[in-house]
């Protein structure tokens, strides 16, 4: 099974993400992946919220009507928000402690 990260950069390549594709990502995310891999799946969310990449499942419906659409933009604000937020979360794990900094109760 290809990494997330080989994933992602043969979909920012060809500016398509397959069903079969994208399963592969969801399945890796559940399972064992890497902060590389992490960081390229938001890199990935960011594409497709910005109409970078499309993705085979959504391709499918080209004539949305206008209230379909509204939905459709909500839904990319939401991954792009997701993304952002995964992004800070990722940093904020991979930063070291500093002790010294943190405050204590009774010291």
């Amino acid at each position: 099974m290809a990494l997330i990260k080989d994933i992602v950069q043969e979909s920012l390549t060809s500016g398509y993400l397959s069903v079969v594709a994208e399963d592969q990502v969801r399945s890796q995310l559940q399972s064992n992946y890497d902060s590389e891999d992490l960081d390229a799946w938001i890199i990935l969310q960011r594409a497709i919220a910005g109409g970078d990449v499309k993705q085979e499942s959504r391709r499918k419906k080209a004539s949305l009507s206008p209230k379909a659409k509204d939905a459709s933009s909500s839904i990319k604000l939401a991954y792009q928000m997701a993304a952002e937020i995964a992004y800070a979360a990722a940093v904020a794990l991979s930063m070291t402690k500093n002790t010294k900094d943190q405050p204590s109760l009774g010291a």
